[in-house]
Parts: structure tokens; C-alpha cells; sequence
């Protein structure tokens, strides 16, 4: 009885991601890039993971978040990548509306956990160097599981809401997605019902949940700057500052490739430079994140050298 009244709701069974189809004779060549860029992906965000777990010394509140941002990473590729290098080899572009629902569901609740995870680890930074007196007091073992927690369900429940509201709407056809996953804007334009109020409803959530993460992170880097400038020492000014340079870097890059997404107009003249954007945040992203940690970072290079 409940297959018949979806039946009747929706004629849609699956989804066709047209991807990179307009580009046949590159299809190898992208193939390999993609799979470079995943096994790089996995390898450098486990690591990171690993070395966070096992290392006495990466035992500290700073640690503790990048390894969520490690294991979050890790999480974002595999939702998208392995489907993207399976479209790639089989030739298969059709994806199921079940599943193509909850791949934009993984996929929007693990951004919105990263917003809240990168806020976290600047009010850390804040803490650690414009409060140092206080930081001991403000961050323990506990609060920093209980910032963690947080930050995964704040990002799951925020999803959950706008996707099952769009999972209602009426899809009659055509089924053709112009994208390589399934994203919220290209998925709602599908539909044969008023998308009004959903449209709206995305808009009102997005803001609800991630801003707030956003001004706060926003706010202590203004706050972090100030106090590094105030800083008469070089050589302190210079320590404080690489303690969260890496992390400014990383939600600079996560940030600015967000806002150019789901900002920039979504033209006929634009669309092939808002797919190139689409690919970086959960593609790109997660891939140089290992890099930039390890690379600026010396207690994450020291237990690099000590576990090789």
C-alpha cells in the first residue's frame, strides 16, 4: 500500500548524472586523476587519523578536532569518489532515488559538521592564545568530546530536516542531473511540484545552522589576529601564528570554494566554472588538508618521522 501511494507521488525511479560525459575522450585520463586523488585522499587523512590516536604527544584538544576533521574527511571523499570512479569505468550513469537521496544527505550533513568542527578548532585556537591563562580551565577531556559530539549531530539534524522535506516532492521527469553527484539545487530543479517553499525552507536552515559556526570562526581569527599583532616579540609572534596558520589556511579554502558554489549564478556562461568549484570543496579539499597539516605543522611531521 505505501509502494503504491509513492508510485503515485513520483515517477522518477532514478536519476541520470551526465557528470563529465561531454568530455568522452577524456574519460581515461580523468579516471586516473580521480583515483590518484582518492587514494591520496584516504591515505593522507588515515594517516593524519593514526598518528593523532597513537602519538602521545598529538594527545592535546588541537589534535583531538583535526583528527574529526581527519575522519570527517575521509567520510566526504568515499560518499562522492567512489561513485564518480565507478561512473567512470562502467560506463553506468544512472543512480537510484533512494540513493542519489542519501548521498546528498551524507554529503550535506558531513559539510554541515565541518563548519561546526572548523569553528571549534578556531574557538580552540582563540583559547589557546588570546585566553592561554584560562585555556587549561575552559578546554578538558570531557568538553572537548562534548564540542565534538555536537558538531557531528548539529550537522546530521540540520540535514535531516531539508532532505526529507525535498524527498516529498513530486519528480515526474525529465531525470537528468548536469552534475558528477547529487547536490540539493540541481535535484530540486527537477521537480514537478512547487519548490517555493522548500527552496525558502533551505535558505532559512542553512543560515540557521551554519552561520553562527561561521561568524564564530569569522570572530576569533579577527580576535587571533589582533592579539598576534599586539605581540612585541618576533620569534613569539612568529610561534604563535604557525600554531594556527594551518587551520586558518584549511577554512579559508573551505569557505571561499562554499561561497563561490552556491553564490556564484548558476548561468549557461557560468555552469562549466561552477562545476570546476563543485569539484573542489569535496574533492580537492579533503585531499590537501593532510598536506597542509603535516607540511606546516612540526608535531605532526615529528610523529611522522618517528612512526616511519
Amino acid at each position: 500500500m505505501a509502494k503504491a501511494s509513492w508510485d503515485n507521488k513520483t515517477s522518477v525511479t532514478e536519476f541520470i548524472l551526465l557528470g563529465f560525459g561531454d568530455l568522452p575522450e577524456l574519460q581515461t585520463l580523468l579516471f586516473l586523476l580521480f583515483l590518484v586523488i582518492y587514494i591520496v585522499t584516504m591515505a593522507g587523512n588515515i594517516l593524519i587519523f593514526v598518528l593523532v590516536v597513537t602519538d602521545q604527544h598529538l594527545h592535546t584538544p588541537m589534535y583531538y578536532f583535526l583528527g574529526n576533521l581527519s575522519c570527517l574527511e575521509t567520510c566526504c571523499s568515499s560518499t562522492i569518489l567512489p561513485r564518480v570512479l565507478a561512473s567512470f569505468s562502467t560506463k553506468t550513469t544512472e543512480m537510484s532515488f533512494t540513493g542519489c537521496f542519501m548521498q546528498l544527505y551524507v554529503f550535506a550533513s558531513l559539510t554541515g559538521v565541518e563548519c561546526y568542527l572548523l569553528s571549534v578548532m578556531s574557538y580552540d585556537r582563540y583559547l589557546a592564545i588570546c585566553k592561554p591563562l584560562h585555556y587549561a580551565a575552559h578546554i578538558n577531556g570531557r568538553f572537548c568530546l562534548q564540542l565534538a559530539v555536537g558538531s557531528w549531530l548539529s550537522g546530521f539534524l540540520a540535514s535531516s530536516i531539508i532532505i526529507s522535506l525535498a524527498s516529498e516532492l513530486i519528480f515526474c521527469g525529465p531525470n537528468k542531473i548536469d552534475h558528477f553527484f547529487c547536490d540539493f539545487t540541481p535535484i530540486v530543479k527537477l521537480s514537478c511540484s512547487n519548490t517555493r517553499l522548500v527552496t525558502l525552507l533551505d535558505i532559512v536552515l542553512s543560515s540557521v545552522f551554519t552561520l553562527p559556526p561561521f561568524l564564530l570562526t569569522l570572530t576569533s581569527y579577527i580576535c587571533i589576529i589582533t592579539t598576534i599583532l599586539r605581540i612585541s616579540s618576533t620569534a613569539r609572534r612568529q610561534k604563535a601564528f604557525s600554531t594556527c596558520s594551518s587551520h586558518l589556511i584549511v577554512m579559508t579554502i573551505f569557505y571561499g570554494t562554499l561561497m563561490i558554489v552556491y553564490m556564484l549564478p548558476n548561468t549557461k556562461r557560468l555552469r562549466e566554472l561552477h562545476k570546476f568549484f563543485s569539484i573542489s570543496y569535496p574533492v580537492l579539499t579533503p585531499m590537501i588538508n593532510p598536506l597542509i597539516y603535516s607540511l606546516r605543522n612540526k608535531e605532526v611531521k615529528e610523529a611522522l618521522r618517528k612512526g616511519m
